[in-house]
């Protein structure tokens, strides 16, 4: 069982300065000081947490605005790579597009190249079919005949070596234009004269002096005509 003395003491030490009186020493100035501590320390802490936290929110705010620098950058960056990677496609297309019509001219001269090489050729060869010809039409036909061995010889052998010839021109693409008692075509047609024909249309060729040729379906050399006109 505590004694008087230490119920005392305790009761002193714990006891309010209410309780407690004059007559007693109060603690007050003690806890006084101790509260002003506690209070003070709470303060400093407050600040403390106050100030990080303004730090917090400087370095959050200075980070957005980083952020939000850097986004934009991007973006510009992305527009800008945006337009040159549709000038560079529209440079590419146009690129195929010139290289394709390139090979598709180069591939038509090629083709017109094997086609119309031998046009010099022909039309050194229209020469000799000209000839050929006019040596076949020259000679009177009833004076071939089995009592004139000799031309007749040679008339068959020019009308063969004549047909020989346009069987070459033929098989090569080279047609003869013979356009008696057709219309006048400037694009295949040479007119050399006109002249009044009875029961003939004006336009209509009555004569041709000299038969025109088209190498497949261009023409080397337009037949050269004598053309009706109107009386």
């Amino acid at each position: 069982m505590p004694s008087l003395i230490t119920i005392w003491r305790v009761s002193w030490l714990y006891s309010p300065p209410w309780i407690t009186g004059p007559r007693y020493p109060s603690h007050t100035p003690f806890l006084n000081q101790w509260l002003t501590g506690q209070r003070g320390m709470g303060a400093a802490t407050s600040q403390e947490t106050k100030q990080n936290a303004e730090t917090t929110a400087s370095e959050e705010s200075e980070n957005e605005k980083k952020l939000r620098m850097e986004t934009e950058s991007l973006a510009k960056e992305i527009d800008l790579l945006s337009e040159k990677k549709l000038e560079l496609e529209d440079k590419y297309k146009r690129a195929l597009a010139d290289s394709e019509n390139m090979r598709q001219r180069l591939m038509k001269q090629i083709e017109d190249a094997k086609i119309f090489g031998i046009q010099g050729f022909c039309k050194d060869l229209l020469e000799v079919a000209d000839i050929l010809g006019k040596a076949t039409e020259s000679v009177p036909k009833e004076e071939v005949r089995e009592s004139n061995p000799h031309l007749k010889n040679l008339y068959e052998g020019l009308t063969m070596t004549q047909a020989e010839l346009h069987k070459v021109f033929r098989r090569h693409g080279l047609i003869p234009i013979n356009p008696i008692e057709e219309k006048f075509d400037p694009n295949f047609h040479e007119a050399l004269f006109q002249q009044e024909v009875q029961g003939k249309d004006p336009g209509t060729i009555v004569v041709v002096s000299k038969t025109g040729y088209k190498l497949h379906e261009r023409v080397i050399r337009p037949a050269l005509v004598g053309v009706a006109k109107a009386p």
